[in-house]
């Protein structure tokens, strides 16, 4: 049965639905033999789907795990030039890519998988899912700051950002922890909040998405997810309370 071609590179593991869509349209994807374009559909059993002219393998088996990405680390599944990935630091067999990428100087949850459902519903702007942050910024915050972040920030490109939960964690000598929470995940999107309200990041640690907490994994750290956490991933916001089922926020 002919499918959008997006989905079936997704559902190989090759990421999520949109990129995808940026694989086929920067021309590195064929369909028995021809150039593959936005839009095309096809059938995975009759036609031949080639990324980079080889040919796509569908994974028996769906991996899921979680990683706490240590800082300077990229957050991709290949290397882009000499520096680690976090595909570098999970010793597992098979295809593995990042959900809910960080920038490489943000650390903290990362889940990489080969499940391109899980990918897209937990990055699709319209599912929001919740992402929890702790932000270190370098000066303390007064009322006002904080409510520009609740209210929307208008970044450089124009964009107004969702309004973000933002509350004060506590004092750090002449800054302050943050607790942020997001519904989107615009590149760079907490470092630019920071820069136009006149605070500016020093650190980022990403702490939850949705159900899903960090824990007590270390920096370079990782452990494959409990059937019950992945059941918990997969189901829609709103649906259930996002709990602290699986593992405790770490004070």
């Amino acid at each position: 049965m002919e499918e959008r071609l997006q989905k079936i590179l997704s559902r190989a593991g090759l990421g999520s639905r949109r990129a995808c869509e940026e694989l086929i349209a920067k021309g590195r994807v064929t369909v028995n033999g021809r150039l593959a374009t936005l839009g095309m559909k096809a059938d995975p059993v009759k036609d031949k789907i080639a990324v980079n002219e080889k040919p796509i393998e569908f994974d028996e088996e769906l991996k899921y795990i979680i990683l706490n990405k240590p800082r300077n680390v990229i957050s991709a599944a290949s290397p882009q030039d000499n520096r680690k990935t976090v595909r570098d630091l999970v010793e597992e067999p098979g295809h593995l890519y990042p959900v809910g990428r960080l920038d490489v100087d943000s650390e903290g949850l990362i889940i990489l998988t080969n499940d391109g459902d899980l990918t897209n519903l937990l990055t699709h702007p319209r599912y929001g899912h919740e992402k929890e942050y702790k932000v270190l910024v370098a000066r303390q915050p007064d009322e006002k700051q904080l409510t520009a972040w609740r209210n929307g920030v208008v970044l450089e490109d124009g964009y107004r950002t969702q309004p973000v939960q933002v509350t004060l964690a506590g004092l750090y000598g002449k800054g302050a922890w943050l607790k942020v929470i997001l519904k989107e995940g615009r590149k760079r999107q907490i470092r630019e909040m920071g820069k136009l309200t006149g605070l500016p990041v020093v650190r980022i640690r990403r702490i939850r998405i949705g159900p899903l907490w960090l824990g007590k994994l270390k920096p370079g750290q990782w452990r494959h997810l409990k059937p019950d956490e992945v059941k918990a991933l997969k189901e829609r916001p709103g649906s259930k309370p996002q709990t602290r089922t699986y593992y405790q926020k770490k004070k």
